[in-house]
């Protein structure tokens, strides 16, 4: 990882830029801390739309849950959902890289294992069809709720009939210093990412946001010249490598902000708006200094 740090904004190639694909994270990038949609984003999207410019967000989140956020344009839109695990246009699958069952299984069993050592921790099954929970806390389902409003209680999480895209788990601590090392053993043969403060995700080792979007530009026919990334948290790492205009929110992980090619005001000033609008529309935009 390149340890140089990201150009600022007012660093920007001068001239018109040939951007055809614009992708962002949600969580902490494109929503603010309410997790709010930022003022501007559908008048933002119509132009992009009559530009040609394909807009595509890329999450942690499942793909229900960004379909219906997005329900209104969704149109012609390609998401990105379960961290890359899972690639849907228009309502057809364009890519997926599901977890074989006995890892499932077995991560599953491990969970019940840290919960039992006395991490407050639990284990959502992503399928494509549905997410999957043992912990029936109010408190748990209500941050599963958040983000994967297909969802279901089952009494045995370790035997589903879906395919699986990876297991998310939530840790009421810190997912970086306490769940993840419990994940160490599956680090060897699968991608362990912590992919927000309490979140942390176990998916095959060829699944991540870079991969999805590097098929997503070989389909479209976009090169990584025309595509413009945003990210803040290190399940984003590999998509900004796919992008030559790559930004890290000012409010980015550190390593997230040495990955990127430029910074972005943070995700509470609607900086992938006005970061677009300085580069696409010509729009004023306030950056960091």
């Amino acid at each position: 990882m390149s340890s140089a740090p990201a150009h600022l904004v007012t660093d920007l190639p001068t001239g018109p830029a040939d951007i055809r694909l614009i992708v962002t994270d949600m969580d902490g990038t494109l929503l603010d801390d309410a997790k709010r949609i930022p003022p501007g984003l559908w008048e933002t999207l119509a132009e992009l739309r009559r530009r040609g410019v394909l807009f595509s967000p890329a999450s942690g989140r499942q793909y229900a849950t960004l379909a219906r956020e997005f329900a209104e344009v969704a149109e012609g839109m390609a998401f990105i959902a379960e961290n890359g695990t899972y690639v849907v246009r228009d309502g057809v699958e364009l890519a997926s890289d599901p977890l074989a069952p006995g890892v499932v299984a077995e991560l599953v069993r491990t969970v019940r294992q840290l919960a039992a050592s006395g991490v407050d921790v639990g284990a959502v099954v992503c399928g494509k069809r549905s997410a999957y929970v043992e912990r029936i806390d109010g408190a748990f389902l209500d941050e599963v709720r958040r983000y994967y409003v297909e969802n279901q209680v089952v009494e045995d999480a370790t035997v589903i009939d879906d395919d699986i895209l990876k297991v998310a788990l939530y840790d009421f601590g810190s997912a970086e210093r306490t769940t993840a090392p419990g994940l160490a053993p599956f680090a060897t043969t699968h991608q362990v990412v912590v992919s927000g403060e309490h979140w942390a995700d176990v998916m095959n080792p060829t699944a991540n946001k870079g991969a999805a979007l590097r098929g997503l530009q070989r389909d479209l026919g976009i090169t990584p010249a025309q595509t413009m990334v945003f990210g803040d948290y290190l399940n984003d790492l590999e998509m900004l490598d796919a992008a030559e205009w790559s930004f890290a929110m000012a409010n980015a992980h550190p390593d997230v902000v040495a990955r990127a090619r430029y910074t972005a005001p943070s995700n509470n000033d609607n900086g992938v708006l006005r970061t677009i609008a300085r580069v696409l529309f010509n729009g004023a935009a306030h950056v960091r200094s």
